[in-house]
């Protein structure tokens, strides 16, 4: 039994080595084709530039330290309208499984909240808590909040009837029922709402900051556009692809830390 265990990690780690070495062919092929086709006016560099001006752009940027407050102005709003928007969708699903009354009451407004096109309600929220970091987040929640509710309460409506039959032959109370079924059995969806949101929270920032801001990637990419920099817009890019990534993988690796063993189960 360990001989064959011991051949299916050992095929496991095969293919993900390969993956991992087609992955990496795949972004050296594209970015020296890029590369290329700058240098040589294939296309036209003012336009679509080329990794290593890309390159250079960001490094004197990092250097002369003028990118930064950026940076960190941007991931801040992220960050902050990534964890309100979880935790505000997940206490609102929570509170319509609650009270059903509520869920019956609100439903229609949460589905034409859904559909409605969140860069609308930015000049609403400007006005409204005037323009910077509070607008911007707001604007964030607009699309993380709404998710996170349908995606989480539609989780805690769908749990097996049988689990609560039983809970509740027991003696439990209500919140017993939610504490020890509902949250635990819905644990997989709401973690994996962290990582939509993490792309949803980044769209929200970066629609603030193109209405609003005077500081942020956002911004840059905007000023960019003003000035004709497209090096500056396609290196601001890359900068969000960067973060956003690493942001994406520690909530990847929180997902795996806490359902360890679930799958097996």
């Amino acid at each position: 039994m360990s001989e064959l265990h011991s051949r299916y990690k050992s095929q496991k780690r095969r293919v993900t080595a390969a993956v991992l070495a087609t992955q990496a062919v795949l972004l050296v092929l594209f970015v020296g084709l890029w590369e290329a086709a700058g240098r040589n006016d294939w296309i036209d560099p003012l336009l679509f530039s080329y990794p290593s001006k890309m390159l250079a752009q960001l490094w004197k940027t990092m250097a002369d330290g003028s990118i930064w407050p950026h940076i960190g102005m941007t991931v801040t709003e992220t960050v902050v309208g990534f964890l309100l928007g979880t935790l505000l969708g997940t206490a609102i699903a929570a509170a319509l499984w609650w009270f059903p009354f509520l869920s019956r009451v609100f439903d229609p407004y949460l589905v034409v909240l859904n559909s409605m096109p969140k860069v609308a309600l930015g000049p609403i929220f400007i006005v409204g808590l005037g323009p910077g970091f509070m607008s911007i987040v707001a604007i964030t929640l607009s699309v993380t909040v709404i998710i996170t509710t349908l995606n989480i309460y539609n989780r805690f409506r769908e749990i097996d009837s049988g689990y609560i039959k039983v809970v509740r032959l027991l003696g439990a109370s209500r919140l017993q029922l939610f504490k020890l079924v509902i949250l635990p059995g819905s644990f997989p969806v709401i973690i994996s709402t962290l990582k939509v949101n993490v792309g949803l929270a980044w769209i929200g920032v970066i629609v603030g900051e193109f209405l609003v801001a005077k500081l942020g990637l956002g911004y840059l990419i905007i000023y960019g556009f003003q000035v004709f920099n497209f090096t500056l817009v396609l290196s601001s890019l890359i900068v969000i692809a960067v973060v956003a990534t690493v942001m994406y993988q520690l909530v990847a690796a929180l997902e795996r830390r806490l359902t360890a063993g679930w799958r097996e189960r």
